[in-house]
């Protein structure tokens, strides 16, 4: 399975790790079907190590402090597959403690910086294409809609 980030400064083309990650895959598909993301802003993003976004309370007219939300519910991690490396283009599932992730989640700008994520946030898939959108993108900017190819 593949998705398309559409943001205001391009796609990302991303490949899902489903053999590695199936439950966090299938939430994050289940969201983005849904159009959770869908006018989510980036609430974080910290250059050489990661961008961050899928926090309902990054959404135009949310009264929340952007990053301290999510879906209502938590998910477990899944640390123990094969991909689980925080590469350059990675996308994680954020949370605040072991299995408390939902919907935030994360991109990684380089592996320099997260390396010391590695089997403490699951890696759930990976930005396949335009790559150079990760690093153009800044605070505030937009999650327009995040697209799933079956």
């Amino acid at each position: 399975m593949k998705g398309i980030i559409h943001t205001n400064k391009g796609e990302m083309h991303v490949e899902f790790y489903e053999l590695d990650a199936p439950k966090t895959v299938s939430n994050f598909v289940k969201l983005a079907e849904t159009g959770y993301y869908d006018g989510l802003k980036w609430h974080r993003v910290l250059p050489d190590f990661v961008l961050q976004g899928g926090c309902p309370n990054s959404r135009e007219g949310a009264s929340g402090m952007p990053g301290t939300g999510g879906p209502g519910y938590k998910i477990d991690c899944e640390l123990d597959g094969e991909n689980q490396f925080h590469d350059r283009g990675v996308l994680s599932m954020a949370h605040a403690g072991r299995n408390t992730g939902g919907s935030q989640f994360f991109v990684c700008h380089s592996r320099r910086n997260t390396a010391h994520l590695d089997r403490n946030h699951t890696c759930f898939g990976k930005v396949t294409e335009g790559l150079d959108v990760i690093d153009a993108i800044s605070q505030g900017d937009s999650i327009d809609k995040i697209e799933i190819i079956r």
